[in-house]
């Protein structure tokens, strides 16, 4: 059966394609207009018809987006974002937290899976804090929110700030606890938690640090810090390490490895998706992928046991899906559609 995919953009729409492993066949099936630049897209918990998009904008706007059977969507809503280019969002079952990159600030959204999906009393919270990049960090510069599961956290990646914050919840509301702090200008763009380590993929410096991650109030303690490159070019340079993805191990691939994109390499084969052993307090990168890709920002994994990863390019190269080979320390492309623009983001349905 074709796999659908949900393709956020730099465009004016989400745009929905059709993935069959059986024929490497990657079509376009249908797109909904939203508003300019839809660059996050997040799925409601518990119903996956149901998609919240981030309109990147100065004025930021969220839009809910209703599928149907057939795939085809529908804005049903929209909000306010609470303030300016929303990039990243995570949704539970009553509530919308928002990333505002431009206004350094994160919004929680109060909000329902039906009419009016969005409800009154969203809650603002402006970041503070600076880094040493004059062109980057004069401020705070939320740049994507994750919910630890197991710690109960809302960890915030601030760029501006060089750090990443820790939130825990209080009667109700998200309270600012500590944060983990990380080396002056090195700019902080996502994180992931497995297996009692938080990773860091820092954009400034394109590198990936590692940090034994203890429960609040303790602070964490670092393990590792590592280039996303293996021969990365003399700054200033616009390689910049964009996406970070660790599946959770399975049967099919039992050993954990985490995935990092990199934008703008000027080689001819595109940009390289670097892949890394996480095995205990390992952090080590044991292969690159090339990709044909040009500016190479979101992936994601999907299918049975995440089999597939999904990338695009946002300058140039369209969307492509890889197989995971050599247990997940490798990469082969088995499909490409080169039509859609701009890709920023993906869902797997």
């Amino acid at each position: 059966m074709p796999n659908r995919i949900l393709v956020a953009s730099y465009t004016s729409s989400v745009s929905t394609l059709e993935f069959d492993p059986s024929t490497s066949a990657l079509s376009a099936h249908s797109s909904v207009e939203v508003g300019p630049h839809p660059s996050w897209i997040e799925f409601y918990p518990s119903d996956r018809s149901l998609v919240f998009a981030g309109i990147e904008q100065p004025e930021g706007k969220i839009v809910a987006i209703k599928y149907d059977e057939s795939g085809c969507g529908t804005v049903v809503a929209e909000t306010s974002s609470g303030g300016q280019d929303p990039c990243s969002l995570v949704a539970t079952e009553d509530e919308l937290i928002v990333a505002n990159y431009s206004s350094g600030s994160i919004s929680v959204i109060p909000i329902t899976p039906v009419a009016p999906y969005f409800l009154p009393g969203a809650v603002v919270t402006r970041l503070f804090g600076q880094g040493p990049n004059d062109r980057r960090q004069k401020g705070p510069h939320a740049h994507q929110v994750v919910l630890d599961a197991q710690r109960v956290e809302l960890l915030v990646a601030d760029l501006g700030a060089d750090r990443v914050c820790r939130f825990t919840k209080q009667d109700g509301a998200w309270i600012l606890q500590g944060h983990v702090q990380y080396h002056p200008g090195s700019g902080p763009r996502h994180v992931a938690v497995h297996d009692g380590a938080l990773y860091t993929l820092l954009e400034l410096s394109s590198s990936l640090s590692k940090h034994r991650f203890h429960a609040l109030p303790a602070a964490p303690t670092l393990i590792a810090v590592k280039p996303t490159m293996s021969n990365p070019p003399t700054p200033p340079h616009d390689m910049l390490a964009a996406e970070l993805l660790i599946p959770k191990p399975n049967a099919t691939f039992p050993t954990p490895y985490a995935y990092a994109s990199n934008r703008n390499d000027p080689s001819e084969e595109g940009d390289t998706i670097a892949i890394f052993s996480i095995t205990g307090d390992a952090l080590e990168l044991v292969a690159e992928a090339r990709t044909g890709l040009k500016h190479l920002r979101g992936m994601a994994f999907g299918g049975v046991d995440d089999k597939w990863l999904v990338a695009g390019g946002v300058n140039e190269g369209g969307v492509k899906v890889f197989e995971r080979i050599d247990g997940g320390k490798g990469l082969k492309e088995v499909a490409a559609n080169g039509s859609i623009e701009s890709p920023t983001g993906f869902l797997w349905l």
